[in-house]
């Protein structure tokens, strides 16, 4: 599994330590930051649950970071190797991780990188403090639910506690567009036992797809996501059955994130739009659908 190991090699150098807190807070936005929160604002999304997904797990399968803080050489030379992807991960990770208002930043030179803060769900760590067992796995669950196949943004509803055992803030709103229950996410990247995710109402049909694969296939289509199948079997609810409060795998223990879509973000083959997630063919199968894509060839 060479991308999750990797991947846990980033995070657990990212945040065993003193981290991106070095970084002031409510830093000056630089234009690259201004364009994801004008997404986010222009979306309502800034003070909620919601948040957008769009992270390719396949684009982080990078090595050689010794972290000791945003300013130092190390950070420099791991960012530096891989530009772009670096940049992206780390919009994500601050995104999970640091409270919406907050910022982290990045100079090598001669570009500023902003990464804007929203969920919070990791306290401790964003005040300084070494990430608790509690935040490694409820970031690991925020950038499990944060993957889609196809890297392409859609809103999901984030549903869970932060590390602290503080619900993550939701509106009406949110509760009442977001309608179609989706997944569970849970797991550690940061000490290797893996990010799973499970199905909460069932699985896609043949004629059926959605840029949200990795949750509603029910297969292993986005590495390093481990697919378990029903979230029934292995989480358990909070009192309200809102969210999984607890999920366990094998004898572990883990906080995780749940997830709800809008079910329009849930695509039907001969609805008369040929989706990014629909290829053309011969019959009524999102994989061949002729009604949208026409024939091929």
């Amino acid at each position: 599994m060479k991308h999750l190991e990797s991947f846990g090699v980033i995070l657990l150098t990212l945040l065993g330590g003193c981290g991106p807190v070095e970084e002031p807070a409510n830093t000056p936005v630089e234009p690259g930051g201004m364009d994801i929160q004008a997404l986010e604002d222009a979306n309502g999304l800034a003070f909620n649950g919601l948040a957008f997904n769009g992270l390719a797990f396949n684009g982080l399968a990078f090595n050689g970071l010794a972290f000791n803080g945003l300013s130092s050489s190390s950070f420099s030379s791991w960012f530096q190797q891989h530009p772009a992807e670096s940049n992206r991960f780390m919009k994500y990770l601050v995104r999970c991780a640091v409270p919406n208002g907050q910022t982290r930043t990045y100079t090598n030179g001669t570009s500023t990188h902003v990464w804007p803060g929203q969920m919070g769900l990791a306290p401790g760590w964003s005040s300084g403090l070494p990430a608790t067992l509690a935040e490694q796995q409820v970031v690991t669950a925020c950038l499990g639910a944060l993957v889609n196949k196809y890297g392409r943004s859609v809103t999901v509803s984030l549903l869970g506690t932060n590390a602290q055992g503080q619900h993550i803030p939701t509106t009406d709103s949110e509760l009442s567009s977001h309608t179609q229950r989706e997944a569970c996410f849970f797991g550690n990247l940061f000490n290797g036992e893996g990010v799973f995710v499970g199905n909460d109402q069932g699985m896609l049909t043949p004629s059926q797809s959605s840029l949200r694969a990795c949750a509603l296939s029910g297969s292993n289509e986005c590495p390093p996501l481990i697919h378990i199948g029903s979230c029934h079997t292995s989480c358990t609810h909070d009192p309200t059955g809102t969210y999984f409060a607890r999920c366990t795998r094998n004898g572990v223990n883990y906080l995780p994130i749940t997830t709800r879509i809008r079910p329009l973000d849930i695509y039907t083959c001969g609805d008369g739009t040929c989706q990014p997630t629909e290829s053309c063919g011969n019959s009524d199968r999102a994989n061949g659908c002729k009604q949208d894509c026409g024939t091929c060839g």
